[in-house]
């Protein structure tokens, strides 16, 4: 599992918010770097690696992931790319998408800075001395515990003056037929997320979203949702980004702006002449007759027959057919005979 961020908060797997919260509050205070300066650069490095784990395990979302995966599923190498995302996060209703997250490790003294700021732990206790003083208080209030160095790492309210950090973006397959890439279409999603109420008490709710698709657009586009992630205190909410997959076709395959496809023909009718039948992606039956030689390499290109081109809607691209010959396994002396009389020069 890589870190184990139970072991550094001296917690068990089992531990509550309050757990969490006791025994970060007891290790932050006793390895805050400003109250060791004699063994400053151990401080920090235990002091990070509380703050981490803190982080990690009081977040729902994180903490799922971490015991699912490890530190390395929290930091973008694990879960594999076609892995159902945990349970316990905000989570898209999307058959066959998936969720990529990456864990980016705060600041400890951001981490630090809000616990005891918004929390007043020691309002009334140092200099600042005003009861649920805030960021300003509580830093004060610090101060006056452990000395006045404690400005040279924070600043006097500086975690107040950067506001709060922004989750990041969550991201999810959007799969869509080539039908639907090909006519455009409107997908609607059921999400669930929580959000915080005027007291700052968090509630599940369930939304639809609406997305819709432009004829042509191809995999790997995003439509962006601002902020539609879970809401929690000192968070702006992640952006949920949806990207575009493409799901296999029976027939076509798609080459940029052309469609593609491959037609299974005998020798007998690479000589003498073939006619393609097909039905387009919008349901239209197309009949194209072949009166050349077709050879193995031999392509038949139909103009404005592909994929809508999304910037300029009334072009398309091309449609291509491509032969599969299927040659005879055996030939009898009478069948290799009347062959060499038909081609002989």
């Amino acid at each position: 599992m890589g870190v184990d961020y139970y072991k550094i908060l001296q917690v068990d797997k089992n531990a509550t918010d309050d757990d969490l919260k006791k025994a970060y509050r007891k290790l932050a205070m006793k390895w805050h770097p400003d109250k060791n300066p004699n063994n400053k650069k151990e401080a920090e490095a235990k002091f990070k690696e509380i703050s981490e784990a803190y982080e990690v395990l009081s977040d729902p979302q994180k903490r799922t992931i971490y015991d699912q995966y490890g530190e390395e599923g929290l930091k973008g190498q694990v879960p594999p790319p076609d892995a159902g995302f945990p349970g316990g996060a905000t989570f898209f209703h999307t058959g066959d998408g998936t969720t990529t997250f990456r864990f980016n490790p705060r600041n400890a003294n951001d981490i630090f800075a809000e616990f005891f700021g918004f929390s007043s732990p020691f309002g009334g206790m140092g200099r600042g001395g005003e009861p649920g003083g805030g960021m300003r208080g509580g830093s004060r209030a610090f101060a006056g515990m452990f000395g006045d160095d404690i400005f040279t790492s924070f600043g006097d309210g500086r975690s107040m003056n950067q506001g709060p950090r922004k989750a990041p973006p969550i991201e999810n397959k959007l799969p869509c037929s080539l039908e639907e890439l090909y006519k455009g279409t409107s997908k609607k999603m059921k999400i669930s997320r929580e959000i915080a109420d005027a007291s700052g008490k968090t509630l599940p709710v369930e939304e639809i979203l609406t997305i819709d698709i432009k004829p042509g657009w191809k995999k790997g586009t995003k439509i962006t949702f601002p902020e539609k992630g879970n809401e929690q205190p000192n968070v702006i909410p992640a952006d949920l980004v949806f990207i575009v997959d493409e799901k296999p076709h029976s027939t076509y395959v798609r080459e940029g702006n052309d469609l593609v496809v491959t037609q299974k023909i005998s020798l007998s009718e690479a000589l003498t002449g073939y006619t393609v039948h097909l039905t387009t992606l919008d349901g239209r039956r197309l009949t194209i007759p072949i009166n050349n030689v077709i050879h193995p390499s031999y392509e038949e290109v139909v103009p404005r027959e592909g994929m809508p081109i999304p910037k300029e809607p009334s072009k398309r691209g091309n449609l291509r057919i491509k032969f599969n010959i299927q040659f005879p396994r055996r030939l009898t002396a009478e069948q290799k005979s009347g062959i060499k009389k038909l081609l002989a020069p």
